[in-house]
């Protein structure tokens, strides 16, 4: 397929703009100095990849992505900062903009490094043609079936992760704030 069979179909320029948009909104995510908008962009990036899943007819995937993820996790996130107040910006004065330079070189080698071994290891491989609307039961018996260990050490990660976040946040109680609240 040259480029002029591929620029042919509306498809692809249709999968190009969402990919480029979604790829913007990630690339914001991590370079936003303020939360709130990082997590505004994190929206749209997860969006992007609904409208990705959307385009490869897995519906239903796509739409737990949205309802799961945008629809509790951001939202959750966006309470949880607006709540406790958190600073949502830094302070200019904290950034050490002698360490950009290196931090993008260092990004850039583990990028084109993933980027060679993915390709050296399945560059010629072709994927087999799907058919469109794959039952959700063919996810399920996947899932639950053949990638059920994969699928609880996830599940085991996370909980971790909740239980590590919780540590780092909780603050430690002086003196006082201690007999306060026990006298409550």
């Amino acid at each position: 397929m040259g480029f002029e069979d591929w620029a042919a179909e509306p498809i692809n320029w249709v999968f190009l703009a969402v990919a480029l948009a979604t790829t913007v909104s990630g690339l914001r995510v991590v370079t936003s100095p303020n939360v709130v908008h990082a997590a505004l962009f994190l929206v749209a990036a997860l969006a992007g990849t609904a409208a990705i899943f959307l385009l490869l007819a897995a519906e239903f995937l796509a739409w737990v992505l949205v309802l799961v993820y945008i629809g509790a996790v951001i939202v959750l996130f966006l309470f949880g900062i607006m709540i406790t107040r958190a600073p949502t910006g830094r302070d200019e004065a904290e950034v050490d903009h002698g360490r950009r330079l290196p931090a993008v070189l260092v990004s850039t080698a583990l990028f084109i490094l993933l980027l060679w071994g993915l390709v050296s290891q399945w560059g010629d491989t072709t994927l087999d043609s799907v058919t469109a609307g794959t039952p959700t039961s063919v996810l399920a018996e996947g899932l639950l079936g053949r990638f059920v260990f994969p699928f609880e050490v996830v599940g085991f990660v996370l909980l971790a992760a909740l239980v590590g976040g919780i540590t780092i946040a909780r603050r430690d109680l002086s003196p006082a704030e201690e007999k306060e609240r026990e006298s409550r």
